[in-house]
This record gives structure tokens, C-alpha cells and sequence, in this order.
């Protein structure tokens, strides 16, 4: 039997929300839903340490972040190791498939291969060596042969600001990311199964789509933010007025034009896997008959919720994410159109692909594969997700949360917040239930969820049986030194 095809395809900073088909009354997804339509979404996926490292960590590796040793991007944190004995390339690669990255790697050093063979990266701009210059940065300079970079239009890497792309759209990260990956396969050895993870940049920030896509939603109405009874602490004025806040509450027309831009980085996007299916159905149907197409996104963004950007919260705009695995045509679970309710998170992607393609899963592993889950043979899965995220932008934004898709227990330790939320009734989280006595018995259990996870670890965390945050950063014991 021919071994399958697996397209790992990945957005950086995409909220879980923002697919047509998860109802977004908005955004505009057409070819995510046809492949939703075609496999299997999970409305309940989570990335369980919501920043670009370390939801990465548990990607390559499908281990869980107290495993990985990164529990964020600050305090007491670092880069991904490039030390695993196991990454997801790696294992496929030993086991006879070609593997390739294209678009963003984020690892460190920027020319680690983290198992692939072989990688065209788009690393946004972030060149740890100044000698340094990746794939899409040098392709763009010949390209345009003129006095102009991918950074003209002005907007930085974390900035709310939205604007259209300040040129040509084929010169946009997401239109080169798509067409080297549409090379490669083009070019690949037909004879040998390939493993291609394709890593956009984007929607990250700086939210510039190229200009028709950042009109569709410019010149209509956007969703208002989400604004809960505890966001207050958030609306401080003046960090609202650094074009780069993490927090703060800004005007309507500036949130729009925010949501536009991200918007329409999605839109984007998706147009791009729009191309690649045109290309697979029309010069190679075979290739497309045979693989496995996987799709998420390593955390979200707030885009102005609770008058907060970016990510690294327990909130559902920055730790869900979206989720889609289609198998190819045929597969023997003939799945469509399912809608799995278990949460699952980043760390099960991997042995999902290893499963799909027939692969032993190493024992470092801690996630599971979701295949039980999309042909519906699953048993015995968890009862909810533990995440976390240590200091990073300042001390209120240091979180430890638990939930299942339907509740969610946060703590802020450092500021000894507690929130809780029904999220089917409440999916805005706007509505902190925490001093509700008709959730009393909820939020107790839900808080010893989250102490035992801690009670397990050892880490001074848990005292008398009850939460307690120590004065120094938590970092795991099986974090890589920095040397």
C-alpha cells in the first residue's frame, strides 16, 4: 500500500474563532471550510503555552511544556532547545519520508534543522545573526531590485495598527510561502512519500494584508471586541498610546482597522491553500488522493478583546486555536463534515501525523493521537487541558489556566486573581463567575484540577494544599541550560 502524503500547514497567531465555519459572523474562510467540510474540525483545540516558542516546543515534539522546559517567552525561559531526541521531522524522516519546511521555523540557531531535511524560511524579519538573511528576505531583494523591504509600510512586529500591503501581492510572505511550498512538490521525488510543514508567518502582526483583502473588511463592519466585567485593569491610557501596547483601550475606528488587517491576513491565507488545492487538483490529483492535510495555528490574539493584543493569555482569543485534519480521499474512517468535541491541544499534532502515516510514536511523546477521536473509536480521553504562560510582558499577564472547551479555571498568581467562565454560555469570557455562588461547587473543582497539575510537578507551587505563587520565575527542570 502506498504510504500517505502529510501537509502540516500552520498560521502564526490565528485565533481559533476566525474560520466561517466555526461561525464567525465575518471572516471569510471558503477553502478551510471545504477541508473542515472534508475531515474533521475541533472546536475545542488549545495551544497550552499560547507564544510563538512555546507552542512550537510542543509542535516539533508532541510533549507537553513541562517536557519541552519551556513554559513561555520571559522569566526564566529561552529558546527551543535544539537538543530533543525526538522531533516530529525527525521521526518521520527516519522513517523514510522527505521532509521540508517552508515559511517560519523560529528556531534557534535560525539554521537548526529541528529534523527537516531541507527549509525555505521566512523568519519575519528576526535575524539573531546579523550575517543572517533567510529565504523570503533574499528572494524579495532580487525580486524588486529597487531601494525597498517587506518593512516599509511602517507597522511593527506587535503593533494593533492595520494597513494594506505597501506593494505587489505576489511579494507578500504568505504568496511566496505558497509558492515555494507549490515548487517543492512539484520538483519532489515521486516515488517517496513527503512530509511538508508549511509555516505561514501570518496573521501574526504587522496585520498588512495586500490592499483587496484588507478592503473586504475595511469598508464593512467588524465584530466590536469582547469587553468583560474585569477588564477594567486592562484600559491603562498610557500604554494605549504606544502604537505597540500589549494592552489599552483604543478607539473603534482604531480597532477596526486593527480587525481589518487580521482579517485579511487570514483571508490571505486561506486564499494561498485556495491555490494549492487548485494546483494539486488540476497537475497532480493523485498526489492530492494520497495526503493527509493538517491545519492550525500555534496560538491567537486577542485583536483588542478585554483591551488586549497579542497572546500569552489564558483567554479564549489567545490560547484557542483552529484545528483541521482531512484525510485523504478514501481513508477508511470516510470521515466528513465531523465536529470532535474533546479538547485536544498542539502536543497531539504530532503523534496524529506519526499515526496517519504508520509511524512508531517515540516514547518521549506525552500527547495522543486524534485519529480515535475522528473515526470515533476514542476512549478514556483527558478530562481537560492544563496551560500556562510565565511573565513576559509584566507581572498581571502571568497566568495558569484549566479547562475542557466548556469551562475554564484562570489564575493570575501574581497578582492571586482567580477567574472562571462558562464558555457555552459565555464564550466572550466576558462574565468572570468566580464569586457565583451558583458555581461554587465548579470553580472547586476546577481550582484542584489546577493544583493538582502543580502539586505533580514538585515545583513549590502548591502549599497546604492550595495555590501559592514563590517570588522567583517557575522553570522546569528539563529546560536546556543557555550556554
Amino acid at each position: 500500500m502506498t504510504r500517505p502524503n502529510i501537509i502540516f500547514i500552520m498560521a502564526d497567531q490565528m485565533r481559533g474563532d476566525c474560520i466561517s465555519c466555526d461561525g464567525h459572523p465575518v471572516v471569510e474562510t471558503p477553502n478551510l471550510d471545504h477541508f473542515a467540510a472534508q475531515g474533521a474540525r475541533f472546536p475545542h483545540a488549545y495551544t497550552a503555552v499560547p507564544s510563538c516558542i512555546p507552542a512550537r516546543s510542543t509542535v516539533m515534539t508532541g510533549m507537553d511544556q513541562w517536557h519541552t522546559g519551556v513554559l513561555g517567552m520571559g522569566r526564566g525561559q529561552g529558546p527551543i532547545p535544539n537538543d530533543f531526541p525526538h522531533t516530529l521531522a525527525g521521526t518521520m524522516a527516519e522513517a523514510g519520508y522527505r521532509t521540508h519546511l517552508v515559511g517560519k521555523g523560529h528556531f534557534t540557531p535560525q539554521r537548526t534543522s529541528m529534523g527537516f531535511q531541507t527549509a525555505e524560511l521566512d523568519e519575519s524579519g528576526r535575524m539573531i545573526d546579523e550575517q543572517h538573511k533567510d529565504e523570503y528576505r533574499a528572494w524579495f531583494d532580487q525580486e524588486v531590485g529597487r531601494d525597498i523591504t517587506p518593512d516599509d509600510h511602517g507597522v511593527f512586529w506587535n503593533s494593533w495598527m492595520g494597513r494594506p500591503w505597501h506593494t505587489e501581492e505576489y511579494l507578500h510572505p504568505s504568496a511566496w510561502t505558497m509558492s515555494r511550498a507549490i515548487h517543492f512538490i512539484e520538483q519532489r521525488d515521486k516515488e517517496t512519500p513527503f512530509f511538508m510543514n508549511i509555516s505561514f508567518a501570518r496573521p501574526h502582526s504587522p496585520y498588512v494584508p495586500p490592499t483587496w483583502y484588507f478592503d473586504m473588511y475595511n469598508d464593512h463592519e467588524t465584530p466590536p471586541p469582547f469587553i468583560g466585567d474585569w477588564a477594567a485593569m486592562h484600559e491603562d491610557p498610557v500604554q494605549a498610546t504606544d502604537v505597540n501596547a500589549w494592552r489599552g483601550k483604543q478607539s473603534g475606528s482604531r480597532i477596526h482597522r486593527g480587525r481589518a488587517g487580521y482579517y485579511g491576513e487570514i483571508s490571505f491565507i486561506d486564499a494561498q491553500i485556495g491555490r494549492l488545492k487548485n494546483w494539486l487538483e488540476r497537475h497532480q490529483p493523485a498526489t492530492l488522493q494520497n495526503t493527509w492535510i493538517i491545519f492550525t495555528s500555534d496560538h491567537g490574539d486577542m485583536v483588542g478583546d478585554h483591551h488586549l493584543w497579542r497572546k500569552t493569555y489564558a483567554y479564549e482569543g489567545s490560547a484557542r486555536i483552529p484545528l483541521i485534519v482531512c484525510p485523504p480521499a478514501g481513508w477508511q474512517g470516510d470521515v466528513q463534515n465531523r465536529v470532535v468535541d474533546e479538547v485536544v491541544e498542539l502536543r497531539d499534532i504530532m503523534p496524529t501525523i506519526l499515526d496517519a502515516a504508520g509511524v512508531d510514536i517515540p516514547p518521549t511523546v506525552t500527547g495522543h493521537s486524534m485519529i480515535p477521536l475522528i473515526n470515533g473509536t476514542a476512549s478514556d480521553w483527558r478530562t481537560y487541558l492544563h496551560g500556562e504562560h510565565c511573565w513576559c510582558y509584566s507581572h498581571e499577564q502571568e497566568m495558569q489556566y484549566v479547562t475542557d472547551g466548556h469551562r475554564k479555571f484562570v489564575w493570575l498568581p501574581r497578582i492571586d486573581m482567580k477567574q472562571y467562565f462558562n464558555l457555552d454560555d459565555d464564550p466572550g469570557e466576558c462574565t468572570n463567575l468566580i464569586n457565583n455562588s451558583a458555581y461554587t461547587d465548579e470553580t472547586r473543582q476546577w481550582e484542584g484540577y489546577l493544583t493538582a497539575e502543580l502539586a505533580a510537578r514538585d515545583c513549590g507551587w502548591v502549599k497546604d494544599g492550595k495555590l501559592h505563587c514563590p517570588d522567583e520565575p517557575l522553570v522546569s527542570p528539563y529546560k536546556t541550560p543557555i550556554s
